[in-house]
């Protein structure tokens, strides 16, 4: 899943400023597999997996959780061709419409709807690609991001009723709130941007309603030419584990029937791209602790959240996953 180049730079320049120098992002591009070479021109684009370990290196290295989402806040520009339908839209109500309709040319991990509930407006994502779930500080990255689009093109800093996520961070959120100056909630319903009702008609000043016609034109083509990206089983799996969390973690037999196969079929299936069921379930664990004990979550709720029958028993299986305890793991994290 390609994404444009301009994001990997922006959160490189990002990391420089923050860091005082460019060691520190050279390193974690090399960790990521790329170098300031690869991501200069002529390069165009680059995979959404190396943008979100990328970014979790990033918040690991300055060990700051907020780092993600005040990269987001940061972003200002984009050149895709739903930023320039987007520049030339009449209001933010049409820039919504925009992104609805062309966010799978922006990011193909992510879909977006805009939903009026009463006195409020929600722009609400959702995952194209659910294995993309367990990246916490890239989906802040992404709704901060969205934010900071939509006050540049309004060139209106107004603020949102809140941004809400689907994941905890704990006693972090005061960070957040802090960072943002309004309401962002952790353990929501729902991935959005809440807004009143008469944000929508915040205009857009460089509206031109003959080129956003011509744009969306040409959109609409892009749109056609480009298939959607076949899912691998294991994204899928990891897809719906994820969504039957917190509490609820399903067995192999219970995932092949979800997806309409035999369990036999399923781990030939899964064998085929060298992986298996228990490998996908020990690895999205392994991973979403760690994610879970960088967010501040205490080890209970882990191990309620990962479907472990008790603390000891996620314990036994962390140690085994990492060589350590996870409470050796979070005292790494501590400044």
């Amino acid at each position: 899943m390609e994404l444009d180049i301009a994001r990997i730079q922006h959160l490189t320049r990002t990391v420089d400023e923050r860091s005082g120098g460019p060691e520190l992002a050279d390193q974690l591009l090399e960790r990521s597999g790329l170098s300031r070479a690869a991501i200069a021109p002529p390069t165009t684009v680059y995979s959404a997996q190396t943008e979100a370990m990328f970014i979790r290196y990033a918040c690991d290295a300055m060990r700051d959780i907020t780092f993600a989402a005040y990269a987001g806040s940061k972003v200002s520009s984009a050149s895709s061709i739903t930023a320039y339908i987007s520049k030339y839209s009449r209001d933010l109500r049409q820039v919504f419409e925009n992104t609805t309709r062309f966010s799978r040319i922006i990011d193909p991990t992510i879909t977006f709807s805009l939903r009026h509930a009463g006195n409020f407006v929600s722009f609400e994502a959702d995952w194209e690609d659910a294995s993309f779930a367990r990246y916490h500080r890239r989906t802040e990255f992404l709704m901060f991001g969205t934010l900071a689009r939509m006050r540049n093109l309004t060139q209106s800093d107004f603020h949102p009723i809140a941004i809400r996520f689907q994941h905890e961070v704990g006693e972090k959120r005061n960070l957040f709130q802090k960072l943002a100056g309004f309401s962002v909630e952790f353990g929501a319903e729902n991935l959005e941007i809440v807004l009143s009702p008469s944000s929508l008609d915040l205009p857009v000043p460089t509206y031109d309603p003959m080129l956003r016609e011509h744009l969306i034109e040409y959109g609409e083509r892009v749109l056609a030419e480009r298939a959607s990206p076949k899912q691998k089983l294991r994204a899928q799996v990891e897809g719906l584990i994820t969504r039957s969390m917190p509490g609820n973690f399903p067995q192999a037999d219970d995932i092949a029937a979800n997806l309409g196969m035999s369990p036999r079929t399923f781990a030939r299936r899964l064998k085929d791209e060298g992986s298996s069921y228990r490998e996908i379930a020990d690895d999205l664990r392994c991973d979403l602790a760690q994610t879970f004990i960088t967010n501040g979550m205490q080890l209970s709720e882990i191990a309620f959240s990962l479907g472990y029958a008790d603390q000891p028993a996620f314990s036994t299986a962390f140690k085994r996953w990492t060589g350590r305890a996870p409470s050796a793991f979070r005292s790494r994290l501590d400044p």
